[in-house]
């Protein structure tokens, strides 16, 4: 218990003290005002109560006539004050939502904190998109939701408990073996004891809901996300004849979601059968209660409406932990998941970064007894020492599996598990998989990322477009073309990647298996293009075959051997 009020503590300092978010706290303040206005008309309303049956029981018409009016009044004074609380609480929600949500993409993308998390599954790590999406939703609406009515319920306590001793100055009398008790005011006693014992036993039946609604919103998200991906995917599917294999793992997927919700609907089934009932009887409570002391003439028929409804208050409020337990077991779940999550995105982000990088004055990159190890430990790669010279394109081969990917990560700051030196020079690297990444968004968005295509001439785009090869994507109306509708075959994705390169040059850059899906005439004229609209470029190639149309290329094998010296390195013409 202590840990989840901790847990949201820390996010809610971030939804009030982060920029932005600081209106929020006044717009609380507002509807905490409306808040507490409200108590004013419930207790308006308990004096009405012995106000109106008072007169019923004189027969006093006018007068019932005249307080039905001001029931009315009441009733359409609290209404607005409702909307009212409820529209303004709407738009903290928005606000403060927008605010940990900037603030979780902010740890998420930090430093590629997404980078480093993205196998650790552990704590509420997996599915990042449901963290962001679905968590924050869902903890700022029962925060703003639970801790208004908390807070309110508070003050609202202290006003019915008070005007609940002034009305109960009746004692309750009755012996019990031979021995006479009284117990004064005993209405005010009875309202703290029923609910204290009903929310112990209320907390007893549903602890386990926090657990279970824990797991619920990660089979949901695991779910979620094999339907994300299969649609992503659904050409290699397709090709593969694969559906029976994904239905089958849609149905594992989904089996886990029933049998959670099973779990969860059980639990509170039997946390249900004790608060519903409960529910039910709160309003009829106070009567019975009261009810000896209207039966022994002590007070009127309207006193002891009167009575009911102060004690009805008091229960009510005091069973706000019973009422929202359901929801409060949800907030803490919710927090429990973001808050690991960003406390993992700041320790990613922090994330050793293995092999030295330094920048240094030279135009040339060089390495020096670096070490690649896998995540486990394993060794992948080493290499004494490596010499790239700004002017001089490079093709790196070797067999699958020598490390050439991991290399360029390690080249990109994407590697940590490295030891060494690297020494860089100041211009500016891009590294491009084989794998096209293509953005949401339009033709043109895709051919300049990571820029905004509002900042890059469309004449740039269009002319960038040709010269790769994509002539037909190179009108006005293609540009705004929405990229999954492009019909993009592997090559022309690669084309249309490599087009960035004429939207933003580069010093150096690292294709990473980028021309695989072309042939062999494709790739010569591709890169003979690049090569001749580049040539202060500096292209290194990581390759199984030896790229064409670059020029004179020098060879590094990394086969046969894990360690590259100097004499491993040779020049090809």
């Amino acid at each position: 218990m202590i840990n989840s009020l901790k847990q949201i503590w820390r996010l809610a300092v971030i939804c009030a003290w982060r920029p932005g978010g600081r209106l929020g706290i006044l717009i609380f303040a507002a509807v905490f005002g409306l808040g507490l206005i409200g108590i004013h008309i419930s207790v308006r309303l308990i004096r009405w109560t012995n106000d109106f049956y008072n007169a019923l029981q004189k027969l006093d018409v006018p007068e019932a006539v005249h307080q039905i009016g001001v029931f009315f009044v009441l009733i359409a004074i609290s209404a607005s004050l409702n909307l009212s609380a409820t529209y303004l609480r709407k738009l903290l929600q928005i606000r403060w939502r927008k605010v940990l949500t900037d603030a979780t993409l902010d740890a998420w993308l930090a430093d590629r904190s997404y980078w480093h998390m993205r196998e650790r599954t552990e704590h509420g790590l997996d599915n990042p998109d449901q963290r962001i999406a679905d968590d924050c939703r869902i903890y700022v609406y029962r925060l703003t939701t639970e801790a208004l009515e908390l807070i309110t319920n508070i003050v609202a306590l202290f006003t019915y408990v008070s005007i609940l001793w002034s009305l109960s100055t009746f004692p309750l009398g009755f012996s019990l073996f031979g021995i006479d008790f009284s117990i004064p005011r005993y209405m005010v006693w009875a309202a703290p004891i029923y609910v204290a014992i009903s929310s112990g036993v209320t907390h007893w039946l549903g602890a386990p809901l926090v657990p279970l609604n824990f797991e619920q919103q990660k089979t949901e998200a695991d779910f979620r996300f094999a339907l994300a991906r299969f649609r992503q995917s659904g050409e290699q599917v397709a090709l593969s004849r694969g559906e029976p294999a994904e239905r089958r793992l849609f149905d594992r997927r989904f089996r886990e979601i029933v049998g959670n919700w099973h779990r969860l609907m059980n639990r509170e089934l039997i946390l249900g059968l004790f608060t519903r009932p409960y529910m039910q009887t709160i309003l009829r409570i106070p009567l019975f209660l009261a009810l000896p002391a209207f039966l022994a003439g002590r007070v009127t028929f309207g006193g002891l409406m009167q009575i009911g409804s102060a004690f009805q208050n008091v229960v009510t409020t005091l069973s706000w932990f019973i009422f929202s337990y359901r929801d409060l077991a949800e907030l803490a779940a919710a927090s429990r998941r973001l808050d690991h999550f960003l406390a993992a995105a700041g320790t990613a982000a922090r994330t050793p970064p293995g092999a030295e990088v330094a920048i240094h004055p030279g135009d040339d990159l060089r390495l020096s007894a670096v070490a690649l190890t896998s995540p486990a430990g394993a060794p992948i790669l080493s290499l004494d020492w490596l010499d790239l010279r700004r002017g001089e394109n490079v093709w790196i081969e070797a067999p699958s599996g020598t490390g050439k990917t991991t290399l360029m990560r390690l080249l990109a700051g994407l590697w940590p598990d490295s030891s060494g030196r690297v020494e860089r020079p100041a211009g500016s690297m891009v590294f491009l998989p084989q794998e096209a990444y293509l953005p949401l968004g339009t033709v043109a968005d895709a051919a300049v990322y990571p820029r905004e295509a509002a900042a890059v001439p469309e004449d740039a785009i269009r002319s960038a477009l040709a010269r790769v090869g994509l002539a037909r994507l190179a009108t006005p109306e293609a540009l705004q073309l929405d990229i999954g509708s492009a019909g993009l075959s592997g090559g022309e994705r690669q084309r249309l990647v490599l087009a960035r390169l004429l939207a933003q040059p580069a010093d150096w850059v690292f294709l990473d298996e980028a021309t695989s899906a072309l042939d062999v005439a494709g790739e010569a004229a591709l890169l003979g293009e690049l090569s001749r609209a580049l040539p202060q470029t500096t292209f290194v190639i990581i390759a199984h075959r030896e790229p064409q149309g670059l020029g004179p290329l020098r060879q590094i094998s990394l086969a046969g051997a894990r360690t590259v010296s100097p004499e491993a390195v040779a020049a090809t013409p």
